[in-house]
């Protein structure tokens, strides 16, 4: 195995865990994929053709939204009315031939012990589509997705107290992962253990960020997990 990037940790303690939340897109694969960027130019496309915005403005007010709500949709859900299953459609056939499985990636995963589960702002094709094209279908007991929380998207609290519901979660005995700092807040607040994920553990990060894991799957291996000495 290769060198992991700086601030990943690996030695974490999580032997106070069994239950294990895991945001999708930018977590379970890298954002040098490109496939972020991809999602972004289809969703500025859309509101470009909704709202008969130029595509410097509609871009502007993809952000807008996005950083008001917590996911673009959820403000043209508010403000325009879209079909919700017409906005996912555009996903739905989205390229992701530059996903790849890996393999130490599932091994780490496959080692937690209790419950893995998959907490998207994302639909359900999408996240069976990339969890596929990982190899991680099967390795997880659900995907609590956009429609899961009645269309309600992290950060809110409203949408963890909606999955914290569904799977009877505990969540002192919780951690979660995730690529975006803001989303790992309202974990903390409730107790969660919070992993930043990615390129953003690199670099200064909040109080309640408890761990960073520049490379995911090398923070997983090392991990200190419940039973072990």
């Amino acid at each position: 195995m290769s060198a992991a990037p700086a601030m990943t940790e690996t030695a974490a303690d999580l032997s106070h865990v069994d239950t294990w939340l895991f945001d999708l897109d930018n977590t379970l694969y890298p954002l040098e994929t490109g496939l972020a960027e991809m999602v972004s130019a289809r969703i500025t496309d859309f509101v470009a053709e909704l709202t008969g915005l130029p595509h410097d403005e509609a871009y502007a007010l993809q952000k807008h939204y996005l950083a008001d709500y917590g996911l673009t949709l959820s403000g043209l859900l508010a403000h325009h009315g879209v079909d919700p299953d017409v906005y996912h459609a555009m996903f739905h056939e989205l390229p992701l031939d530059v996903l790849k499985p890996d393999e130490a990636l599932i091994a780490g995963l496959k080692r937690l012990p209790g419950r893995r589960l998959i907490f998207t702002n994302a639909d359900d094709v999408h996240a069976a589509r990339v969890l596929k094209q990982l190899g991680l279908t099967g390795l997880f007991e659900d995907v609590f997705h956009i429609a899961s929380s009645d269309f309600t998207p992290k950060p809110k609290p409203e949408a963890f107290a909606r999955i914290i519901a569904a799977h009877a979660i505990t969540p002192a005995a919780t951690a979660f992962f995730e690529d975006s700092e803001r989303n790992l807040a309202p974990a903390a607040a409730l107790g969660m253990t919070t992993i930043l994920v990615g390129p953003a553990a690199l670099g200064e990060v909040q109080p309640f960020v408890d761990h960073r894991a520049a490379d995911l799957a090398d923070f997983l291996a090392h991990a200190r997990l419940k039973g072990e000495p």
